[in-house]
């Protein structure tokens, strides 16, 4: 369960939020997740069971421990001293002991340092990621997307690519604990039914691992997985084949491509594009990614392929006509399985 690369905000027991000023000492002062409470969680390996991390800063700096147990945010001078074992609690909260000392990282409720080995509460950190709110819910176990089904009010874990609206939900964090927002603003409860409003009833644990892969839990430690052949979600006891895992991760961005004459860019037979329906279909639906350097972007359909250039000095009638490259060039577009098709990005958007 291993990964890398996951922004997140740690409040200790009082509220406060672990807060690394430039080369100066880390506090808990933080009110809430801001720039200089934000941290990059890195796996640097592993020793025994345990996740070795280390949590670098906004500015680069690592949070690291010197001799005096006194904890700051800059570069180390020590490999070890910026490294911590990772434990993650069945309450959702995690614990950083120094790999060095074997002590851990604890505040009390301003100040943070590491000079204990015996584990109190006031080592607790909760973590709360540091992501754009909009998320999908991938289950690795199913391969699998969360979906809301607004007529029946539930939740199913049954779509292969989250193009749908019904596949996003916003994750509030408020008290500890998380809320799941629907697209149609309802939240998931410990029903098997979405409700109108958060409460108690909506409130769930987090527990987190790297890579952003998280289970929830609700007050009772019941556990939220997809349950029988079409993957309702709700709350059980013995999910089995690690069904109760999930990736968080950003709610991509879909959209749709359509003509002067109001028909949308689509692929057919898996390979060949054409701008013919007057709705919006699956086919006619493309994960839309920006290349900032270059100024050009990316489309890939829910089949995983790439919309792709092929130059051809003519096309068929209703085929999508290629973007301009160099000067008197043409081409025409199809959908590629290995070849990665940019497309210029102009003032008014994509250039046809």
């Amino acid at each position: 369960r291993a990964g890398g690369g996951m922004q997140v905000g740690l409040v200790d027991w009082a509220g406060g939020y672990l807060t690394g000023p430039r080369a100066a000492a880390a506090t808990a002062l933080g009110s809430s997740l801001g720039k200089e409470q934000t941290w990059e969680l890195k796996v640097t390996g592993k020793q025994e069971e345990q996740t070795v991390v280390e949590l670098v800063g906004p500015q680069g700096q690592s949070l690291w421990v010197d001799a005096d147990g006194a904890v700051v945010c800059a570069q180390p001078t020590s490999g070890d001293r910026g490294q911590f074992l990772l434990g993650v609690h069945p309450s959702g909260a995690w614990t950083l002991q120094q790999v060095q000392s074997r002590k851990y990282l604890e505040s009390d409720g301003e100040d943070v340092f590491c000079i204990r080995r015996g584990l109190t509460s006031y080592h607790m950190w909760m973590p709360q990621l540091a992501m754009h709110v909009y998320v999908v819910l991938f289950n690795p176990s199913l391969q699998l997307y969360a979906r809301v089904d607004p007529e029946l009010n539930r939740v199913w874990v049954d779509t292969p690519v989250p193009y749908l609206e019904e596949c996003g939900f916003i994750l509030r964090f408020r008290g500890g604990t998380y809320h799941l927002e629907t697209f149609n603003h309802q939240f998931i409860s410990r029903s098997e039914k979405l409700v109108q409003k958060p409460s108690a009833e909506t409130a769930f644990h987090l527990t987190l691992e790297p890579g952003c892969l998280a289970f929830l839990t609700d007050r009772e430690g019941q556990i939220l997985y997809p349950h029988g052949s079409r993957g309702l979600l709700c709350l059980g006891d013995n999910p089995a084949d690690n069904k109760e895992w999930f990736v968080i991760r950003r709610c991509p961005q879909w959209v749709n491509l359509r003509t002067r004459s109001k028909r949308y860019v689509t692929v057919v037979r898996d390979s060949d594009v054409y701008a013919g329906p007057k709705k919006v279909t699956p086919m006619s639906t493309f994960h839309f990614k920006v290349n900032p350097d270059s100024q050009t972007v990316q489309l890939k359909g829910i089949n995983h392929r790439y919309l792709a250039q092929v130059s051809q000095a003519g096309g068929e009638e209703g085929a999508v006509p290629g973007v301009q490259g160099q000067e008197g060039s043409s081409g025409s577009a199809v959908v590629g399985s290995e070849q990665i098709g940019e497309w210029e990005r102009g003032a008014e958007g994509i250039l046809w």
